[in-house]
């Protein structure tokens, strides 16, 4: 038996009411270009919507003109999908609450998850969203993964509750170590002044 190995999310495709409703949100809101228009090629009746969320991923919608807008929260059972988490930048996560305030729109307020910082709210159709952003950007030739992993043993070594700022400075400072080398014999901490 063989794992079938997974290389990265290729879409998400969510149910939509009306297309109108799905424009004005995922671009008109979020800022994703909307980038493709065609038919749901499984159902005639609707619409299929596609939306780049700024990684070049996809996110799609499938639409129908007989769908109304209902705000009533999606249900959260086992097997459902809780949130959608879509990566802002630190500059756009402090400007979140005041541009969701100017569209009247509740949300959680930020929220400080000790490696990034998140804000929930939902969206025209009761889907819960996070904006989330990490605190930090990893080294050349890395991935937030590789930081996390590395954060992560830092905390378990140490018997942290959870990841914060000092775990993830750790493990950028290990990484670093082990992708660039130097011409130093010594690269331990010094006192220089």
């Amino acid at each position: 038996m063989r794992k079938i190995q997974t290389q990265g999310v290729h879409h998400i495709t969510i149910i939509g009411a009306d297309r109108q409703t799905s424009i004005d949100f995922w671009e008109g809101v979020l800022g994703m270009p909307f980038i493709f228009d065609q038919p749901n090629l499984d159902n005639p009746n609707e619409g299929h919507l596609y939306f780049d969320p700024g990684d070049g991923r996809l996110i799609t919608i499938f639409t129908n003109e007989n769908r109304k807008r209902d705000a009533s929260h999606v249900p959260e059972a086992t097997g459902s999908l809780h949130h959608l988490a879509l990566n802002v930048s630190q500059a756009t996560f402090w400007q979140v609450t005041a541009r969701l305030d100017a569209r009247g729109v509740e949300h959680s307020g930020p929220v400080d998850r000790g490696f990034m910082d998140s804000i929930y709210f939902r969206d025209p159709l009761g889907l819960r969203l996070e904006l989330a952003s990490y605190r930090f950007e990893p080294p050349e030739g890395c991935r937030h993964a590789d930081v996390m992993i590395e954060a992560h043993k830092f905390r378990v070594v140490r018997g942290d509750h959870h990841i914060d700022r000092e775990h993830l400075a750790d493990a950028i400072e290990l990484l670093v170590r082990r992708r660039q080398s130097s011409l130093s014999e010594d690269r331990s901490p010094r006192q220089a002044y």
